[in-house]
């Protein structure tokens, strides 16, 4: 055969299509047919046999319609006055005694997209909403959401509409579903179907016979329907009682997701909801598919703000394991800062020192796991700092293996604020000093110029030359206004005396307000419930944790500067013009 992008290919094609002797051996025409479909899927325009393609459909053999269905429909709309032609086959198809070839025909009929043959179209749609077969039935009521899209602006006639609402109590689960879905397209402009208390309790009951997706689809628009009463309410809930615990995490999800709405009123019982769900997610969290592992820890971190002490026995469900990848590690990481208490804090950083040595094929991989585990820590000292020491022994001698930059700021102010306690930090900073002009962060200058000073109050001696290297250069060669002003600020403020700087620099190590067995304040259910069950929780950056503070200094975290009334309301430019003249001798 020549080249498959040749010309020739689609004339030896149409040769051989009109055959007759290809015609009358169905196993050779259907395999000449394949051969269409395969240089169609292959970028090859064969759009010039689609009348050959058209007197092909008139066939017994449904492998062969649908090959044929397939061509017709990706070209109809070049062929649009040819494809009045297949619509007299449709349409005797969809008297076909087989129900397969009448679903087909029907389905490949709204396929075609063209708004000229709508009217050919309608009869056998409204025919197939009644007939016998319940495979036809699915096809027809998603027919009439296809035809709604054609024609936006023309309306529905209400007999189907009411036709598609008598079919919600189809003997199939899969046509009410259908249903619900065609009638949401439909009547989109009018706020989708229409959700009564007949309607609900009809969906609720026969909800069990519905596929997982189905099932989804249901709870989904159940969520419009607000009860009437409070012991309908709870009739609902009892109801939706065994889906909280499905062990299909999209039911679950759900499930979960209609309750909250349902019980925005009673958040005792959305807090039980949170309880009964706890075993489903930590068996999504296991699951073999990484995605389904990822989104159940990201919904995870949603029902840790209103129940911080819901996983709280399960904090080694939350271990990384080797080989996953590192935006599921990440998010361990994140939600074991969560878990943290006076029980488990020294697993939790013998845990986390472990990763801190952890060797990955991908460089990347590690990359970002030293950074989860450095500003991880950074937050575990925050929260308990009776496990600082334990900290430090481990933070010692990671900083070669973090290349982001939070991760440095996170470790910097480690050092800085414990300085005393490892050994080796004046050796850390003077590396991180020599590299300051290949430094790209702001915020890593500034705390590197924050750590130094304040190590410089603890141990001068082994601090005293670098930190004058470090202030020459931010002084007189930095260009960020930022950095420059911050190192004069502590220029200025050592000339003042180390007393005086002890006390302006002296941090809290950790927030007094935080109790560790308490946690932080649970927040209530309704602050994040609307995102619960959508893809907002899976966007980076969606869900604030205190493992993803920006910040490398938790101090800062909580600061509101006040107005300082003692200031003059101007500054003197010629006399900082005067000091940077002069102070690079320090």
């Amino acid at each position: 055969m020549p080249y498959i992008g040749s010309e020739d290919t689609v004339r030896d094609l149409r040769r051989v299509l009109s055959n007759p002797n290809v015609q009358s051996d169905q196993l050779r025409y259907r395999n000449t047919i394949l051969k269409v479909i395969r240089a169609m899927s292959q970028g090859v325009d064969v759009s010039g046999l689609f009348s050959e393609m058209v007197k092909a459909c008139a066939t017994v053999d449904i492998v062969q319609k649908k090959l044929v269905y397939v061509f017709l429909c990706s070209y109809a709309t070049l062929n649009p006055e040819l494809s009045l032609l297949v619509i007299n086959t449709l349409r005797k198809d969809c008297q076909d005694p087989n129900p397969m070839v009448r679903s087909l025909a029907l389905r490949n009929m709204t396929n075609l997209r063209l708004p000229s043959l709508v009217e050919y179209v309608e009869q056998p749609l409204t025919a197939g909403l009644r007939d016998r077969a319940a495979c036809v039935r699915r096809v027809a009521v998603l027919g009439w959401a296809k035809l709604h899209n054609l024609q936006t602006n023309s309306e529905i006639d209400a007999a189907v509409v009411n036709e598609l609402y008598s079919l919600l109590r189809d003997p199939d689960p899969v046509v009410m579903v259908n249903c619900l879905r065609a009638l949401e397209e439909i009547l989109r402009e009018e706020g989708g179907v229409a959700i009564n208390k007949p309607i609900t309790h009809h969906l609720l009951n026969r909800l069990k016979e519905c596929d997982i997706w189905g099932q989804c689809e249901v709870l989904r628009i159940l969520q419009r329907y607000r009860p009437q009463s409070e012991d309908e309410l709870f009739n609902i809930l009892s109801l939706l009682d065994v889906s909280l615990i499905s062990p299909h995490p999209p039911v679950m999800a759900a499930t979960l997701s209609l309750f909250l709405s349902l019980c925005s009123g009673l958040p005792a019982v959305g807090l039980a909801a949170l309880e009964r769900v706890r075993g489903p997610l930590l068996a999504a969290c296991g699951n073999t598919s990484r995605e389904m592992q990822f989104t159940a820890l990201c919904h995870i971190q949603l029902l840790l703000r209103s129940l911080p002490g819901l996983m709280g026995e399960h904090y080694k469900r939350f271990f990384c394991g080797y080989a996953e990848p590192a935006y599921i590690k990440q998010r361990k990481i994140e939600v074991l800062v969560e878990l943290v208490n006076d029980d488990n804090v020294a697993i939790l950083l013998d845990e986390l020192r472990g990763y801190c040595t952890d060797v990955n094929i991908s460089t990347a991989h590690a990359a970002i796991s030293a950074i989860a585990v450095v500003q991880t820590m950074r937050d575990l000292v925050w929260v308990c700092p009776q496990c600082s020491r334990t900290v430090c022994s481990a933070v010692e001698g990671c900083e070669a293996e973090i290349q982001d930059s939070q991760g440095r700021h996170a470790l910097l102010w480690l050092l800085g604020v414990y300085g005393e306690q490892v050994s080796s930090v004046p050796y850390t900073l003077e590396v991180f000093i020599d590299g300051v002009r290949s430094e790209a962060s702001v915020g890593v200058k500034m705390e590197l110029l924050t750590a130094t000073v304040r190590l410089f109050l603890c141990r001068p001696a082994e601090t005293q030359d670098m930190l004058g290297r470090l202030l020459h250069y931010c002084i007189e060669e930095e260009t960020n206004m930022c950095v420059s002003d911050q190192a004069l600020l502590y220029y200025r403020l050592l000339h003042c005396g180390i007393e005086e700087t002890r006390k302006v620099l002296q941090c809290r190590r950790s927030d007094p307000s935080l109790g560790v067995l308490i946690g932080r304040p649970a927040e209530p259910i309704n602050q994040w419930s609307y995102i619960f069950n959508t893809l907002e929780p899976l966007r980076p950056g969606a869900i604030e944790t205190e493992s993803a503070t920006i910040g490398g200094s938790p101090e800062h975290m909580t600061f509101d500067p006040k107005p300082n009334n003692d200031l003059s309301d101007t500054l003197s430019y010629s006399f900082g013009k005067t000091v940077r003249s002069g102070e690079s001798g320090y």
